[in-house]
């Protein structure tokens, strides 16, 4: 059964059928040389958090990875070893789940401005319409819902990567992203 049906430089839908497919989609997200923001969408249970996980994974974190839920931002520093970057250089990047937020601009209260002008900060920002108004537009939208409970494939998930016009501009390319 085909997992794509898109082919697309700047879109793609997948399907994922385990959570083998989820931690391939990740290794490819690591792979794309993203900076900015990156908007997770999808209901309670669509898997945002676990790519998520399996994405810092991929970008070389080794340690737990906790659900920001409560917390609003996890902040981590990932050490670059990957063959592409070997300088031992730091990437920052920030999970960020604004679910509880009440009010967009709780975020200038915690300083989030400063991960989205960090250099080279990847935000991976879940439930991010909860403060649309108050961000700015991300590089990549991602769209997860889970897919109707029918025989074996009632834990699968749905997946819409699409590239904004700011991640277009950057020369993203989502058309070999595969499962």
């Amino acid at each position: 059964m085909p997992n794509s049906t898109t082919e697309d430089k700047n879109v793609k839908t997948l399907t994922l059928y385990s959570e083998d497919d989820t931690q391939r989609l990740a290794a490819q997200l690591a792979a794309l040389p993203l900076t900015g923001s990156v908007w997770l969408a999808g209901d309670l249970g669509a898997g945002k958090t676990t790519l998520t996980r399996y994405w810092l994974q991929a970008l070389g974190h080794t340690g737990a990875v906790k659900s920001p839920t409560y917390t609003l931002v996890e902040p981590y520093s990932i050490e670059q070893n990957s063959i592409e970057q070997k300088d031992g250089s730091i990437k920052p990047v920030y999970h960020a789940d604004l679910y509880r937020l009440q009010d967009p601009e709780e975020l200038s209260f915690i300083g989030f401005d400063e991960y989205l002008d960090e250099p080279n900060a990847l935000v991976i920002i879940e439930w991010a319409s909860r403060a649309d108004s108050y961000l700015p537009p991300p590089i990549l939208f991602i769209d997860m819902t889970q897919a109707n409970s029918s025989g074996k494939d009632k834990e699968s998930r749905h997946v819409e990567l699409r590239l904004s016009k700011a991640g277009q501009a950057q020369g993203l390319d989502l058309s070999s992203f595969k499962i």
